[in-house]
């Protein structure tokens, strides 16, 4: 019970990731909070966490709009106290080409998938800060280290994560908070599912490339979250863990 006592929040908790996070961090005795867009998956998957014994609340909530963020953020300190721990997960693919994409396509992205993070900063750090101790972990992804063409401007995004991660930690270290990132590879969530059901052949190419011979399940990025949430990775700060099987370690044929 690793986490015991601890509130964690994470974000786009609802499924994929977000969810393996949620239910490994209650496991370890945590309460646990999360966000979502999808209302629905959202109080359907608070309602599976407590009827397994756990402590857990859903909030429906934008990661990109500051004004649904800071609802959420009195919501669920309301009910479970400060958050010890954050999880930034919430994000989507984005596939455009950088002369089509439109001003507003640019901000609606980078609002979800690299802004949400100074965000939620913004409003969790204060409490950490009072107390001396927290830890944020934030999902970033292996585009952040090497990318596909037509990926604009997902990976500049995901690198975008580190950079603020390395800040972070750098600023936050001296409140004996630990800010690290998780760069998973390919990971069996609804969002890869579906690109793979809108590019049918990608599966088998990207199967065949797996060193380990597979791609990873949610709940074993979730292990590795958990670890860093907890005091046994206590000068773990700063950081970037790759987890995807070896993928990022081989040439490409």
């Amino acid at each position: 019970m690793k986490l015991a006592g601890q509130h964690i929040f994470v974000t786009g908790g609802a499924d994929g990731i977000g969810a393996a996070i949620a239910l490994d961090a209650a496991q370890a005795g945590a309460k646990v909070s999360f966000c979502d867009i999808n209302e629905e998956k959202g109080k359907a998957y608070e309602a599976e966490l407590k009827a397994q014994g756990h402590q857990a609340f859903f909030h429906i909530g934008n990661v990109g709009s500051m004004a649904s963020m800071q609802s959420v953020f009195e919501g669920v300190t309301k009910v479970f106290g400060d958050v010890n721990g954050v999880i930034n997960n919430a994000g989507r693919n984005a596939h455009y080409d950088p002369v089509e994409m439109t001003e507003a396509q640019w901000e609606d992205f980078m609002n979800v998938d690299f802004r949400s993070i100074w965000v939620t900063a913004k409003l969790f750090l204060p409490a950490m800060r009072k107390a001396k101790k927290g830890a944020i972990v934030n999902i970033s992804s292996i585009h952040a280290r090497m990318s596909f063409p037509n990926y604009f401007p997902y990976a500049a995004a995901k690198s975008g994560i580190i950079g603020l991660t390395r800040n972070l930690a750098l600023d936050e270290g001296k409140h004996n908070i630990r800010v690290n990132a998780v760069l998973p590879g390919f990971t069996l969530t609804p969002l890869l599912d579906d690109h793979f059901a809108k590019n049918p052949s990608e599966r088998a190419s990207a199967l065949a490339v797996q060193p380990m011979g597979r791609m990873a399940q949610p709940s074993e990025i979730a292990k590795v979250v958990t670890f860093l949430l907890s005091d046994d990775a206590s000068f773990v700060n700063g950081a970037d863990w790759i987890v995807d099987g070896g993928l990022s370690g081989r040439f490409a044929q």
